[in-house]
């Protein structure tokens, strides 16, 4: 009975901290809870485009998507699965702001990325993530672990 008290204010606090995602810069459903980051993914954001705008990342695994406005109003960014398994969007990012968004990907999916805000996304705020070796632009992690990000013309 004794070690059942001392477990009681323990457990009520894994509790209280467990339900918490962590705000709205956290993965939600599409991280695992713990998930080390394999690499973080730097994403400029302004009117009205994503660089890059096509991202394969290397192999399956929790990223870290770092988003900096570079343009002159609000923007966000939402990372969305294929057959809605899962989804993140990052909080209002001011201009000159930066904001990481943490998110699991898996094999043989691909994902989209866009700004969820008003009418962004219509006019070109998007772009796709895909897993696995690259297919013609987007940011790849080499065997030395350096990023390279290569893109399309216009970009």
């Amino acid at each position: 009975m004794r070690g059942l008290l001392l477990l009681l204010p323990v457990a009520l606090l894994v509790a209280a901290c467990g339900g918490y995602g962590g705000g709205s810069n956290s993965a939600g459903q599409g991280s695992a809870a713990g998930g080390a980051v394999v690499q973080t993914i730097k994403v400029s954001e302004k009117e009205y485009s994503l660089s890059p705008g096509t991202i394969t990342v290397p192999k399956p695994g929790t990223y870290a998507l770092e988003v900096t406005n570079d343009g002159q109003i609000t923007h966000a960014l939402t990372i969305e699965a294929s057959g809605g398994s899962g989804e993140v969007e990052s909080s209002h990012i001011s201009p000159g702001s930066k904001a990481t968004v943490k998110f699991t990907f898996q094999a043989g999916k691909r994902y989209e990325m866009y700004c969820p805000i008003d009418g962004h996304k219509a006019m070109g705020m998007a772009g796709t993530i895909s897993v696995g070796g690259p297919a013609g632009g987007g940011t790849t992690t080499n065997p030395e672990g350096e990023t390279t990000t290569s893109s399309k013309p216009g970009y």
